[in-house]
């Protein structure tokens, strides 16, 4: 039987649905490619991206870059986190929304940097320290580093009148990342950016995001003392 052409990613991710749910695809089994999928349904290979990237965000499918997708032996429930636009939070409190950059390099990375971004030792990366302000007053400290070559436009953009946090989200489309949170107690540099006592417990977001290009960013994000994450499942 010939299957009907699906333009929308609610279409192909229902029709997946449907085929994990009744068991056409079992528990472990790899799923056709995305172009395979898109040629069948006769629509972009971008839209069965989507859709299966929000299966694998609600847990039926175990997507591994360069591995392939897999339905899940185990499918959870997975709490949803989205990439912020740090000045949609701030304006969404209320509060006036400002930031700037802090200081702007082309360096060589660190050995555990370049390990992270997958770049060969000696390769230069944008490195970029700012800070955002919620009514005049610190609330995030962002310490990021791009890779040009996944990512060329970034060396024509100064980022004075929109930051790399929002830059990024607008302009780079992504297929993954990873994220870790953590706490730490201010040092010398955090308690200077962030006008807080040194030792005060800060709350931490490392993320790196890829593309089929490759790494794309990482970035550290230290928040104001007292900041609260919230997410849901």
């Amino acid at each position: 039987m010939t299957t009907p052409e699906i333009n929308t990613w609610q279409g192909v991710q229902e029709e997946v649905r449907r085929r994990i749910t009744q068991r056409v695809w079992r528990p472990g089994e790899f799923i056709p490619h995305e172009a395979d999928l898109a040629a069948e349904f006769g629509c972009a290979r971008a839209t069965v991206n989507r859709a299966l990237r929000e299966l694998a965000e609600a847990g039926l499918l175990d997507r591994r870059r360069r591995a392939g997708t897999r339905v899940a032996v185990n499918p959870v429930r997975k709490a949803q986190l989205e990439i912020p636009v740090i000045r949609e939070e701030i304006v969404a409190k209320g509060q006036a929304y400002g930031h700037r950059v802090l200081s702007r390099e082309m360096p060589v990375p660190p050995a555990e940097v370049a390990a992270r971004m997958q770049v060969a030792p000696g390769r230069k990366l944008l490195h970029l320290r700012t800070l955002h302000t919620a009514d005049g007053a610190p609330y995030v400290y962002e310490n990021r580093w791009i890779n040009p070559e996944a990512v060329p436009a970034v060396l024509a953009e100064d980022f004075s009148a929109i930051s790399p946090n929002e830059w990024l989200v607008r302009e780079v489309p992504f297929e993954g990342g990873d994220f870790t949170f953590s706490a730490l107690s201010a040092g010398v540099a955090e308690a200077e950016v962030l006008s807080c006592p040194a030792g005060t417990g800060l709350f931490v977001l490392d993320r790196t995001t890829w593309t089929g290009a490759g790494m794309i960013t990482s970035v550290r994000l230290v928040f104001h003392p007292g900041y609260r994450m919230h997410t849901r499942l």
